[in-house]
């Protein structure tokens, strides 16, 4: 595993502690010498994430759309910055760059790109792992809710069980450097033969 996308609030939050969640996976990630992709700002968890990455030396990879950097809160100092057109280029990019998923608390934008990552693997678009860092019990609601998905029939127990958690980054991180796939990858095979998927 040589690099992790992390999805994260663009805001702090109004607790201290999910910014120290968020060093913490920085220095998990960086003593396992996992790059980190994320979406290339400077603000909120994001800055508290790439900062904290790059003080222990470790490699930062941005990806954000041209709008964004034009309202000054892309990061400048990170090791790799991509800039691109759009929403839809930025997730496809960091997707691609990526050999695994955690989201750390954030809003709107944040869920959004973990759905989307989950809904890809879903599909067999892609076979890479996927957790959520369950600080404080942010996440207790969405876990218990895709069990209610289960439990009314419109997920299948094992669709659920791809989205891991833990509320503790060294665990979450074992777990998604040991994780097994278990679907077939004709699906994906096809896509990449056909350049719809990375």
């Amino acid at each position: 595993m040589q690099s992790i996308c992390v999805y994260c609030g663009s805001s702090f939050g109004n607790q201290t502690v999910y910014a120290e969640a968020a060093r913490s996976l920085a220095g998990a990630l960086a003593a396992r010498n996992i790059g980190l992709v994320y979406g290339g700002g400077n603000v909120g968890l994001m800055g508290v994430i790439a900062n904290e990455m790059l003080r222990l030396g470790g490699e930062v990879t941005g990806v954000i759309p041209q709008a964004l950097m034009d309202k000054e809160v892309g990061h400048k100092g990170l090791t790799h910055i991509h800039v691109v057109k759009d929403m839809h280029e930025r997730k496809a990019m960091m997707a691609a760059l990526s050999d695994g998923f955690i989201a750390l608390p954030g809003g709107i934008g944040t869920l959004e790109e973990l759905f989307e990552m989950l809904t890809w693997s879903q599909l067999d678009f892609h076979q890479k792992p996927i957790g959520v860092l369950n600080v404080e019990g942010f996440y207790a609601g969405l876990i218990c809710f895709l069990q209610n998905l289960v439990d009314t029939g419109f997920v299948k127990a094992e669709q659920a069980a791809l989205m891991m958690h833990e509320d503790n980054a060294d665990a979450l991180l074992q777990r998604l450097q040991t994780w097994v796939p278990q679907k077939s990858t004709k699906l994906r095979d096809a896509l990449a033969a056909q350049a719809l998927f990375p």
